[in-house]
């Protein structure tokens, strides 16, 4: 799980997702296998019709097919894949069609609630449509009356899916093959979003009805620490709360616990749904109006909008006998109730940088 997020801004770099090189690398290896071109690029077309080049490591011959393999490039993304070989092995088939396996390094699903069902490789519909198209277009260029079958693989990916969600969503042995537009925008905000509501999904399918949302390590160690909830039940939502919330009006829980840094949670308090700092700033202004209401005099609240950050306009509240964090996760608290269907119970958690609560709004239970 990541760390929490930075609140430094500053232009990414694009990249291209597992989907995208998935297809690259099973078009390259099909094509050598029914024309003998040994390829060192290829061109893929993405969902929306970008066509993109993309450079590989590989592209050879096996004793029973052929194989080709490329390096993922994720951009400026925070995300474990960047730098992975990602390798695609092709054989042919009698029978039209695609069949999807997989190989080292992807995983398989175990547990209901994916899109994916169970026993299947953990190779997501919108990369097993772009291969299926690359791969249907070539054999009807070739003349290929046959099929294809598939083995998707990613080196070292059973050790990098330590890192990612799969393990608490079921799916074991590797990564996921991801990708809905082909591209990765800087923090993988498609597919970080997908994992969320993947993550709820599959909470919800095998009975967990209260989760906790969290936006980091420290908070989900925190959300540990209080309910000894499973790993399934933690959903790790980043910057993205809005997923969370918006998710939960199509699946909704009992409970929502929501545990962040209280500079985080401000801005969720203030209305805002995307917590990073490219889309949200922390409102000290605001910080300051919400402490005079809680009993801050007009010097606090001077110092306080003139605070380097909002933790030391925390610290100078609670110094001061001013319950700022629980005032802040009460608007978020309000905030959140006004997003949610009114069945799902909701509370707030707001901690420093330790892990500690300062903040909470909402009936433990």
């Amino acid at each position: 799980m990541r760390d929490e997020t930075a609140e430094q801004p500053a232009p990414l770099r694009s990249g291209l997702t597992t989907g995208s090189c998935a297809t690259a690398t099973s078009l390259a290896a099909a094509r050598l296998l029914l024309s003998g071109v040994e390829a060192d690029a290829v061109e893929i077309i993405l969902p929306k019709g970008k066509r993109v080049q993309m450079r590989l490591e590989f592209c050879r011959l096996m004793n029973d097919g052929a194989e080709a393999g490329t390096i993922k490039d994720a951009g400026d993304d925070p995300d474990v894949t960047h730098g992975a070989l990602l390798f695609s092995q092709v054989r042919l088939h009698s029978e039209p069609g695609i069949r999807f396996s997989a190989g080292r390094g992807v995983g398989t699903v175990t547990r209901p609630g994916l899109v994916l069902n169970v026993g299947e490789p953990a190779i997501n519909p919108v990369p097993r449509k772009m291969i299926s198209e690359h791969l249907t277009l070539l054999a009807e260029e070739l003349d290929y009356p046959g099929g294809f079958e598939v083995t998707v693989n990613v080196e070292d990916g059973e050790a990098l899916a330590l890192k990612t969600m799969n393990p608490r969503l079921g799916i074991l042995g590797g990564l996921s093959i991801l990708g809905t537009s082909g591209i990765v925008r800087p923090f993988s905000c498609a597919a970080y979003i997908a994992s969320i509501h993947q993550g709820i999904d599959v909470a919800k399918t095998n009975g967990y009805l209260h989760i906790a949302a969290c936006t980091g390590n420290a908070s989900e160690d925190t959300m540990r620490r209080v309910y000894d909830l499973p790993e399934i039940a933690l959903i790790e939502m980043g910057d993205f709360v809005g997923a969370v919330l918006k998710h939960l009006r199509k699946v909704p829980v009992d409970k929502l616990s929501l545990c962040g840094g209280f500079g985080k949670i401000s801005k969720l308090a203030a209305g805002h749904m995307d917590l990073h700092s490219r889309h949200s700033s922390i409102d000290l202004p605001q910080l300051a109006e919400w402490a005079a209401a809680v009993g801050a005099d007009e010097a606090l609240q001077q110092a306080i909008r003139e605070a380097n950050t909002s933790q030391q306009a925390l610290a100078m509240a609670s110094a001061a006998g001013i319950a700022l964090g629980d005032a802040v996760c009460q608007h978020a608290l309000d905030f959140a109730r006004s997003v949610v269907p009114a069945q799902v119970q909701v509370e707030v958690f707001a901690i420093d940088r330790q892990g500690g609560i300062v903040g909470h709004a909402g009936v433990f239970q």
